[in-house]
């Protein structure tokens, strides 16, 4: 017993050190409400891995899509999900809801 709690400092630091890399990205938040992005166009920093926490606000199923950026992901209705994007070039990147298309349409800008 003795030889495995001296283990047990070396475990709880690389979990601090797993934990604090994990939140270190900056997040933004995608609304989806009236099969629309909120905002239509979010600014990015570029260069950097970020996390978009998608924010499905109607009780129905939407798709966040990019040919750009290479993402495809149902956000089930009255769900949220995080989707990890980048390091990115500056420029900028449409996306769409494949379920509403005429409407859901969005663009990220790096800057």
């Amino acid at each position: 017993m003795k030889q495995s709690l001296k283990f047990l400092p070396l475990f709880s630091a690389l979990w601090f050190v797993t934990a604090a890399y994990a939140g270190d990205k900056p997040e933004f938040i995608l609304v989806i409400k009236d099969h629309k992005f909120q905002p239509a166009q979010l600014v990015i920093p570029a260069g950097q891995k970020v996390a978009l926490l998608v924010d499905n606000q109607d009780a129905t199923s939407e798709e966040f899509e990019s040919h750009e950026l290479n993402r495809e992901k149902v956000i089930p209705g009255k769900t949220k999900v995080k989707i990890f994007i980048g390091p990115l070039e500056a420029g900028n990147y449409p996306f769409f809801g494949e379920f509403h298309e005429e409407s859901a349409k969005g663009m990220l800008v790096v800057k």
